[in-house]
């Protein structure tokens, strides 16, 4: 899945310095999500995440790939420091 969506979505993120790290599917109840996690060189701000969401959300609504309702989660992945306490 991860692949479809990374050559679906292609460069239309480079702009913002970010780049889709994971692509994943789970289910709570009746719903079903697609989480998208966003990776880059640095921490992603959330006005950023909210840019990406709308460059993909419509991409996805276009290619019809998934055939089910879903609801699309879009965040940033964490950044830490890799230093333990």
């Amino acid at each position: 899945m991860k692949e479809k969506f990374i050559k679906l979505i292609g460069d239309k993120l480079e702009k913002l310095g970010v780049w889709i790290d994971d692509v994943y599917e789970d289910k709570e109840g009746n719903n079903k999500f697609v989480h998208i996690v966003l990776d880059a060189d640095e921490i992603i701000p959330i006005n950023v995440v909210v840019q990406a969401t709308r460059i993909i959300n419509p991409i996805l609504d276009n290619a019809n790939i998934i055939d089910e309702a879903y609801i699309l989660d879009i965040y940033a992945k964490s950044k830490g420091d890799g230093k333990s306490e």
